[in-house]
């Protein structure tokens, strides 16, 4: 049938040249970007497994980073602990020294003296080295909460009509911290073992409700919850009595690296910086016992005796030093493996996820030379489906 009203010829070609031209769009997107997938319509399956892939390709990325930054920390701690080494040493020199009879009082007196400053020196430098403003030989990297019920705010103690159902102190620092309330401005003050402090301000808790004090410059949060509701100044007047006006934070010296993409137990190692301080037990233990006498420097090697007792305690001192060194330089070796591990892993999961997502650039090459054909000839078709209508016009003439 010979028609001039519909053109199925040239409908049929431009539809063509339509299909032509969207996998010529397709094949031109994917060859600007670089990506076989570009949108879950691309590939649905092969875009989820390699956002699954990428997920762990960043986050083992981050745990290498993570474990080179734990081996900084443990470095930083070592490198001060070599220091308190070569003091102990030098101490130890000098107890050999008083050790020998040739020496009166005001000779043992001055090497007493030194001895002293040393001790000082120690202390000093535990206290002083820090990663990140975090305390590394004090033993008390990561706070926790301490306490008792009866004297200091502590988890499920009641404030007012309120409970206290979660106290974080994990990034506080170890001392005792005080409440202080003002009822007229509804300012409650949180005062650190340092003088620092911070002003927060309270509202009421509603019925079946709950309100988080949240003092992060110190580091400390805690979770009021209420089922009959309480105001703000009950709340702080509950806060600053004698059974709740302190929070009690004591002192961990384990650092948990995240050392891994994902949160299970094997993504985790736990490091321990263990306190060095000479003048605590739980560090070198450099206290009056034994037959040494710190009381002054007078005393701490006032004989052969005292010395000989005194070389004895520093032996202990630097043993148990020796024992924290080489606990932090097994931990920098295993993560020196762990960072290899982890640069292998990134590695193959980055290739596997290229082989899923990235474009095959010869391949679409081949597409967008037919689809460039596809569509010259389509467009030349379509002409002549078009300048074929006109032939019916001959049959008017």
């Amino acid at each position: 049938m010979s028609s001039i009203v519909t053109n199925v010829a040239a409908l049929n070609g431009q539809r063509n040249l339509n299909i032509t031209a969207a996998k010529m769009g397709k094949v031109l997107e994917k060859l600007s970007s670089g990506y076989r997938i570009n949108r879950a319509a691309d590939d649905a399956a092969g875009l989820g497994i390699s956002e699954k892939m990428r997920a762990q390709i960043r986050g083992n990325s981050q745990a290498i980073r993570n474990a080179k930054d734990g081996i900084s920390m443990i470095q930083t701690a070592e490198g001060a602990m070599d220091e308190i080494h070569s003091i102990l040493q030098r101490m130890r020199e000098l107890g050999v020294q008083a050790a020998n009879d040739t020496y009166d009082s005001a000779a043992r007196t001055s090497i007493g003296t030194e001895i002293m400053q040393l001790r000082q020196e120690i202390d000093r430098i535990a206290n002083a080295t820090s990663f990140n403003g975090q305390n590394l030989l004090t033993g008390a990297l990561t706070g926790t909460l301490g306490g008792a019920t009866g004297t200091d705010l502590v988890v499920n103690d009641a404030v007012g009509a309120a409970i206290a159902t979660e106290i974080n102190v994990a990034g506080a620092k170890p001392g005792t911290y005080t409440f202080s309330y003002n009822s007229s401005t509804d300012e409650l003050t949180l005062t650190g073992p340092s003088g620092q402090a911070q002003v927060i301000t309270v509202s009421a808790i509603a019925a079946n409700g709950s309100q988080t004090l949240n003092f992060n410059q110190l580091g400390i949060s805690i979770k009021l919850n209420s089922t009959a509701g309480e105001t703000a100044d009950n709340i702080g007047a509950a806060l600053t009595t004698a059974a709740n006006d302190t929070i009690v934070v004591t002192g961990s010296g384990a650092a948990a690296l995240q050392v891994g993409a994902n949160t299970t137990a094997y993504d985790v190692m736990n490091v321990s910086f263990n306190d060095v301080r000479a003048t605590q037990s739980t560090g070198l233990n450099l206290l009056s016992g034994g037959g040494v006498d710190w009381t002054s420097a007078s005393t701490i090697v006032a004989s052969n005796t005292a010395a000989q007792a005194f070389i004895n305690q520093i032996d202990a001192a630097i043993t148990t030093l020796n024992t924290r060194r080489s606990d932090l330089g097994a931990a920098q070796n295993r993560l020196e493996h762990t960072v290899n591990s982890l640069g292998v892993a990134v590695e193959n999961l980055t290739a596997s996820e290229s082989r899923i997502r990235d474009a095959d650039v010869a391949q679409l090459s081949t597409q967008l030379v037919s689809s460039q054909i596809l569509q010259q000839a389509g467009t030349a078709v379509l002409a002549q489906a078009n300048q074929s209508s006109q032939a019916v016009l001959s049959l008017l003439r």
